[in-house]
């Protein structure tokens, strides 16, 4: 009976469960922020440029708009905050959101 076949599937699959593990709840944090934000408003960025060539030329542009979910429920970010961090590292935040570096609400 060969079983390197069964134990060959198992550590790739082994090695990819315990990427989901927690992470540190700094590192929880940093990530957390970026939920908190797009709690607190949606995100957006436009550019406008300019274009010239052989099909003509013109004013070019571009719009893109990130809202979250959070956002459109009017959910408090800073409790957006502590259950994103809480789901990734399985504890609660070192400071709330408004001490974190980076926070600006």
């Amino acid at each position: 009976m060969n079983l390197t076949r069964p134990i060959g599937f198992l550590v790739p699959l082994m090695l990819g469960l315990a990427a989901c593990g927690p992470v540190p709840v700094d590192r929880a944090e940093q990530i957390c922020l970026d939920d908190a934000r797009l709690a607190a408003g949606p995100r957006g960025e436009i550019a406008l440029g300019t274009s010239s060539g052989s099909r003509g030329s013109g004013i070019v542009g571009q719009f893109e708009m990130e809202i979250s979910s959070d956002y459109i429920r009017q959910r408090d970010p800073s409790e957006v905050f502590n259950r994103c961090v809480l789901r990734k590292s399985g504890q609660l935040p070192s400071r709330v959101l408004a001490d974190q570096p980076g926070w600006r609400g």
